[in-house]
């Protein structure tokens, strides 16, 4: 063969001259000599088979040519013989036949292949198979665009009465729905095919009636390919408005209408993809659904959620898109309130996903503006309500619409109750004077001005539209009303004396009646206003409540809700602004990206014409953000702004600038503005030693007493840059005793001492630490500013003043610690840099002798444990030597703190007890001698203050002195009871981090603290809870506490009510998860039924037994212990919750272990109503009360009275009077193991 065949282009190509040994068609047979050739054809096809055709190709090739030239004309023709019409018919059928069948066996082949064959991962055959698919992916186009044209012809003449058989339109819509089949036919890359096949079907469908087929058909394939939905969304959707053919919505509807509940239950129902098609035709075609809604409303009742889901995005796509704006009639009104109405009954809905999804859709709704303003507030409060929703997904859609009420409120930017609550009542009061007045002329038509007959706006008038037409018609309102929120009376009087007169409307009766009618308006608009504002600052709590929540996905949607009320200036929103602040230390990634996220939105990206005005906008928000900050709240911010400073923003240097004449003084500014910019100066790293004289001038200088605040931050702020400094530098960094900065602090603080300031003490602690970080010899600097405050304090004053006295004492304590932690850490450190640098020295001469390498490292080790003893060693031997002035002071700390009576000022009595626990941490032996004295203060002091302040001081001694004060753990744990909110809550703080610590071992007084479960006071109840959560990640801590936690709890002397009891057991046998762990507890607690003596103790066990998540081994553990409960079932108590457990079980078991229930159940019932005697024969063995169990609680020994010892209230009495008796006083019981003062030094 000397030819080869090539595809062309388009069919015309072949009759062209090719290139070399390219096959052209030679003769083009015309319409009159085909039938020989044809039989020409047919006798070498029997012949020869196949490989005719390349002798007969030329015939085969006439007949397409002749049938795409002669047929649109053949069909146009009015002169035809039926011997033509029916040979025209006959190739049209044939052809088509041909060509869909081919197109069917092709797809198929090419779903297989595309399936069986891993694209990328095969051979050279199975690339050469995936260019064959490809080729056939790009030549089905054109397949489906012939038919088009082909169908688009009136070929309905070639039948007889022009009634086209079904088998040839079924040959057609078989090929396209075949074709529909493919999962990648809503991929991007089939869009042409897919458009053919619609177009192609839209042509069917109009021309052929395919209408029923083509509804069946859609609902078949949605059953079994959800990857369709799309397709036949967007399918429907052309058909119904391109080709008008509308019908088929509602066929499709109404097929999927009268699908049961049960069917769609089924698996395999396709109610996915039916959810999936109608909430895309909703949105392509909404206002075609509504005639046929309520064949869907059906499913709302239904089991089906996906379902429910589906209808609610349907009902909301009508009401954005449809059913909206002021042109609706009342039919549309009336269709608008009953999709609203049903909308809000499923925001209650069974299932999450439902009341998750319908939340969104109001979202949406309330986005487009298309919320009537007579369900605002309505919507508004359940959507509140949700908030508390078990779901995740349903909080977080919860919030997004909250944020989006607050977006499009149509009130007022600034939403606070407490600026309405006024100008209402003036308005209400204005109100009610009218109506009496009109009433006293015309008594007998007052009951047309009541309030309930206004013409108000409750058929769903959109807000928007509804306040047009207000201002519209009374503009005098407007004024009022902007008056309220800006203004005053006399201002809206000026701004209404220009306005022109109230226009009337025709049908108002007189000038009077519209007044009435225009004030009502207005007083129901402030009521409104108030309702929104209330629910607004509800839902903020509730919200900011949620940002410390475990979950990633809900602390970002309330960091984004805090931006937005912040952003549109709703009141108290600078609450969760800084409440989020300290999330930018979140392990979570994604939740510090969001905090930064929101604070570079909100403050580090101004407004403004220039440089200066968007650098002054910015330092004036973090100014304001740091008003009233506290030290945690300013050092979370500290990060933020080093972000701002270290992203390059040309604004840095202006906004530098401006910081430095607000502190300076240059610029007329308020105090705390002046205490914040040095604060940013401080967290921009912008403060230098070259700036130390200039700090020192400002706020050290010799007005440093006017503004202790202002001191007090300038300190901070020196402290950080110079810690940034020490950090970058090997060697210690500290500047001379005789600097200007060290002359002006403490002249500054031994001034403040004589002088009764309420800020000193903050600045006095704050700079006592810089000494000690900064100077050299820092003891010998602050020896003599104690020596000099105390002969100020002597000379100044002829009588001793209790508040000055208190700031000498808190001076005391606070070089007291300071000089501890200098020794330990400054002082540590610097030994062992000198020591290191030794030993490397040492190491460059002998580095060749790997013998001396070893003994070096011995040495160094034992050097570092006698630099620790030698710290040690000063602690407790000379730092309270009588030659160092902090031990004279010790004598008056003591005396102050064991005489109340006499030292009965409550800030003396604060400060010694404070300064007294500073002293205590220098040595074990101040700690011992002194300790008792610090728990009889804990105990008996009256001032909430200072047992508050002892709680945390004693917890710091507990790290640093485990040993002794372990035995005083008992009298920690009992402050958890006071009565006293405050104290309970420190003492609640204290404990979790010494247990969670593991510095207190974990025993059975944590009841102490589940009791706080129950407290009054919300945030003691989540302390408390917190506490549990982090104990449970603890192996086995919760599970061991158990049995003596129910003791404790039900013991009778304690007098807990039985639904206090419940409440508490609900929650920590919630944290018992494991099936042994419950299997365990199933026999402790019914173990403790042979001891428990009362009624109530019986009940409460019962009742703990009920709230385990029981499983089959338990409840056989319950079956082998009978002997323990069963002669207290006669008890309704001990009987119910037992019986509750065969309930709960019996969900969902198995029918075998079904009988067991019901024969346990039978067992309990009988027992309960004849007694244990009537049921059993044999008398149940008698319980020795020396049993072996070591579950047994054993019973309380009755410890004597301890005596009564009362305060001394004269100084001349023993110091020892106020203490506790020596019988008070716990012995040591176990030792605790603590770690080396090496390894805490390193620490």
């Amino acid at each position: 063969m000397s030819w080869d065949f090539f595809v062309p282009v388009c069919i015309g190509d072949l009759v062209k001259t090719g290139g070399i040994n390219q096959y052209v068609v030679q003769d083009v047979v015309h319409p009159k000599q085909l039938p020989s050739h044809l039989t020409k054809f047919k006798v070498a096809l029997r012949n020869q088979g196949p490989l005719c055709i390349l002798e007969h190709f030329d015939t085969g090739y006439s007949v397409l040519h002749g049938l795409a030239a002669s047929l649109p004309v053949f069909l146009v023709s009015t002169s035809i013989s039926a011997a033509e019409r029916k040979e025209k018919l006959n190739a049209v059928k044939m052809s088509v036949f041909l060509l869909c069948k081919l197109t069917e066996t092709l797809e198929s082949y090419s779903c297989r292949q595309g399936i069986i064959t891993a694209p990328g991962k095969g051979n050279k055959k199975s690339k050469a198979v995936g260019e064959g698919l490809m080729q056939w992916d790009s030549e089905r186009e054109s397949v489906l665009q012939a038919l088009v044209q082909l169908l688009q012809l009136d070929i309905r003449s070639l039948w007889n009465l022009s009634l086209v058989e079904e088998e040839f339109i079924s040959c057609v819509t078989c090929c396209c729905y075949k074709l529909l089949e493919n999962s990648t036919i809503s991929h991007v890359k089939s869009k042409p095919t897919r458009d053919c096949i619609i177009h192609l079907l839209g042509v069917l469908i109009k021309k052929y009636n395919h209408l029923l087929g083509a509804s069946v058909k859609v609902i078949q394939l949605l059953q079994h390919f959800e990857q369709s939905s799309s397709v036949f969304a967007q399918a429907v959707s052309v058909w119904s408005t391109e080709y008008g053919i509308r019908a088929i919505i509602g066929e499709i509807m109404r097929e999927i209408g009268q699908k049961s509940s049960e069917e769609l239950a089924r698996e395999g129902s396709g109610v996915k993809a039916f959810a999936s098609f109608l909430s895309e035709l909703s949105s392509l075609v909404p206002e075609l659904m509504i005639p046929n809604i309520s064949v869907l409303i059906t499913h709302l009742e239904g089991e089906s959620h996906t379902m429910r889901v589906a209808v609610c995005e349907v009902l909301g796509e009508i009401l954005v898109r449809v059913l909206c704006g002021d042109g609706l009639d009342e039919s549309g009104k009336s269709d608008r309130n009953r999709f609203l109405d049903t909308l809000q009954e499923h925001l209650h809905d069974t299932h999450s996903h439902v009341r998750a999804r319908v939340l969104q859709v109001y979202t949406r709704i309330v986005n487009s503006k298309a919320l009537p303003l007579c369900r605002y507030s309505e919507v508004m409060e359940l959507a509140v309500g949700r908030l508390m929703d078990k779901s995740i997904n349903a909080v977080k859609s919860a919030i997004q619409l909250l944020a989006a009420f607050i977006a499009h409120n149509p009130y007022s930017c600034k939403l606070s109750s407490a600026d309405l609550k006024k100008p209402l009542e003036k308005e209400t009061a204005k109100l009610r004077e009218m109506k009496e007045k009109v009433a006293g002329k015309a008594p007998g038509t007052n009951k047309f001005f009541m309030l309930n007959s206004l013409s108000f706006p409750k058929d769903g008038l959109l807000v928007f539209e509804f306040l047009d037409d207000f201002f519209e018609q009374t503009n005098f309102c407007f004024i009022r009303l902007l008056m309220f929120f800006s203004g005053s009376d006399e201002d809206a009087a000026e701004l209404t004396q220009d306005l022109p007169p109230t226009p009337q409307k025709d049908g108002e009766k007189d000038g009077e009646d519209g007044e009435l009618k225009k004030q009502e308006m207005l007083v129901q608009y402030l009521r409104d206003t108030e309702t929104f504002a209330l629910e607004v600052e509800r839902a903020i709590s509730v919200i900011n409540n949620m940002l410390y929540w475990k979950t990633t996905s809900v602390v970002q949607e309330a960091v984004q809700f805090c931006v937005t009320v912040c952003e549109f200036s709703v009141a108290n929103s600078i609450s969760g602004v800084r409440k989020m602040l300290p999330l930018v230390w979140s392990t979570d990634s994604a939740i510090k990206d969001a905090v930064v996220e929101a604070y570079r939105r909100l403050y580090l990206n101004p407004q403004g014409d220039t440089i200066r005005i968007k650098a002054q906008t910015l330092v004036d928000s973090l100014s304001e953000l740091m008003v009233d900050a506290s030290l945690g709240t300013i050092q979370c911010l500290e990060e933020i702004v080093q972000e701002f400073f270290g992203s390059g923003s040309n604004l840095q240097s202006t906004v530098v600038q401006i910081l430095w004449e607000r502190f300076t003084g240059k610029r007329e500014t308020s105090g705390l503005h002046r205490r914040a910019a040095v604060l940013l100066l401080g967290m921009a790293r912008e403060v230098v030693l070259g700036n130390l004289d200039t700090l020192c001038s400002v706020a050290l200088g010799e007005k440093v007493t006017e503004d202790f605040l202002l001191a007090r931050d300038t300190v901070i702020t020196i402290c950080s840059i110079t810690d940034h400094v020490r950090q970058s530098k090997s060697s210690p960094f500290r500047l001379p005793q005789d600097h200007q900065l060290f002359t002006c602090l403490t002249q500054a603080i031994a001034e403040g001492v004589v002088m009764e300031d309420p800020y000193w003490q903050s600045f006095m602690e704050q700079a006592v630490r810089l000494i000690y970080f900064l100077a050299e010899s820092p003891d010998q600097l602050c020896s003599w500013l104690l020596q000099r405050s105390a002969r100020l304090l002597l000379n100044q004053i002829a009588e001793v003043n209790c508040v000055c006295l208190a700031q000498l004492l808190a001076l005391c304590g606070c070089v007291a610690f300071w000089q501890v932690s200098h020794l330990e850490r400054s002082v540590s450190a610097e030994l062992r840099r000198r020591r290191g640098e030794t030993e490397e020295r040492e190491e460059k001469e002998k580095a060749n002798e790997s013998a001396m390498e070893e003994e070096l490292g011995l040495m160094g080790a034992s050097a570092e444990d006698t630099e620790a003893e030698l710290i040690k060693k000063i602690c407790e031997t000379e730092l309270l030597d009588e030659e160092n002035l902090l031990s004279a002071f010790l004598p008056l700390l003591v005396k102050v703190c064991s005489s109340p009576g006499h030292y009965s000022h409550p800030q003396l009595t604060t400060a010694a007890c404070l300064a007294l626990s500073q002293y205590m941490m220098i040595s074990p032996s101040v700690c011992e001698e002194n300790i008792r004295l610090m728990f009889t203060v804990l105990e008996r002091s009256s001032l909430p203050v200072v047992r508050a302040n002892t709680i945390i001081a004693l917890g710091d001694l507990t790290v640093r002195f485990p040993n002794i004060l372990e035995p005083w753990t008992q009298n920690l744990y009992a402050r958890l009871s006071d009565e006293v909110p405050s104290v309970r809550q420190t003492a609640v703080t204290v404990l979790t981090q010494l247990v969670l610590k593991d510095v207190l071992k974990v025993k059975g007084q944590v009841s102490e603290v589940a009791v706080l479960l129950i407290d009054p006071e919300p945030h003691i109840t989540s302390l408390a809870l917190n506490f549990f959560n982090e104990l449970a990640t603890k192996d086995n801590a919760i599970y061991n506490l158990l049995p003596d936690i129910i003791s404790r709890l039900s013991d009778p002397e304690r007098g807990m009510n039985t639904e206090d009891f419940n409440t508490i057991m609900k929650q920590l046998f919630s944290y018992i998860t494991k099936e042994r762990q419950t299997e365990s507890l199933v026999e402790k607690l019914c173990q403790r039924f042979r001891t428990a003596k009362t009624e109530r103790q019986w009940c409460d066990l019962a009742m703990s037994l009920s709230l385990l998540s029981m499983c089959e081994r338990g409840f056989k553990r319950l079956q082998e212990c009978w002997e323990c409960y069963s002669d207290k079932l006669t008890e309704p108590g001990v009987y119910q919750p037992l019986l509750s457990i065969t309930g709960k079980l019996r969900r969902g078991a198995k029918p075998q272990f079904k009988v067991l229930l019901d024969e346990f159940e039978k067992r309990l019932t009988a027992v309960h109503t004849k007694g244990l005697e009537n049921v059993e024969s044999q008398t149940k063995p008698s319980v020795s009360s020396q049993a072996g169990d070591s579950f047994v609680t054993p019973q309380k020994s009755r410890k004597s009275k301890k005596p009564v010892i009362t305060f001394s209230s004269d100084e001349e009495e023993d110091e020892e009077g106020g203490l506790m008796a020596e019988s008070e006083t716990p012995k040591v019981t176990t030792p605790i193991a603590r770690t080396s003062r090496r390894a805490r030094l390193r620490n």
